[in-house]
């Protein structure tokens, strides 16, 4: 079932997004790697198991770009972010996309940031995907 979401996210994240193609894009093929920010602490979106491996949905999110930019879903660095540093990082080319809470507001939805939000009966909060448009 989370992979069927993400496929189908990431289907409507690239039909968007994929005219769109720039540095960011160019950036993270060339560098082989994907920097994924996500919150790191909130079970079953984004925390690490025994094991230090990222899991829960938004990391899923970022295995899946990583698989379909990169051919390889294992190329993705997990930064940490707050509610105060998730857009400033994507802003400044810290972060390459955002998989964590998140909503559209008309100051965000007129700024520099896409959004593709996906929301579900079966999840408690929404959760978003942020890419820096070009």
């Amino acid at each position: 079932m989370k992979l069927a979401v993400a496929l189908g996210m990431l289907g409507v994240c690239f039909g968007t997004i994929g005219a769109h193609a720039g540095p960011t894009l160019d950036a993270v093929k060339a560098r082989g790697l994907l920097k994924c920010g996500v919150a790191g602490d909130a079970p079953g979106f984004s925390a690490p198991d025994s094991k230090g491996v990222m899991k829960g949905l938004d990391a899923d999110i970022c295995h899946a770009v990583a698989a379909a930019v990169l051919g390889d879903a294992s190329k993705v660095q997990f930064i940490p972010v707050t509610t105060q540093t998730r857009f400033p990082a994507l802003q400044s080319g810290e972060i390459d996309i955002l998989s964590r809470t998140a909503t559209t507001t008309f100051t965000r939805d007129t700024s520099q940031l896409s959004f593709m939000t996906v929301k579900g009966s079966w999840l408690r909060r929404r959760a978003a995907l942020a890419v820096q448009r070009t």
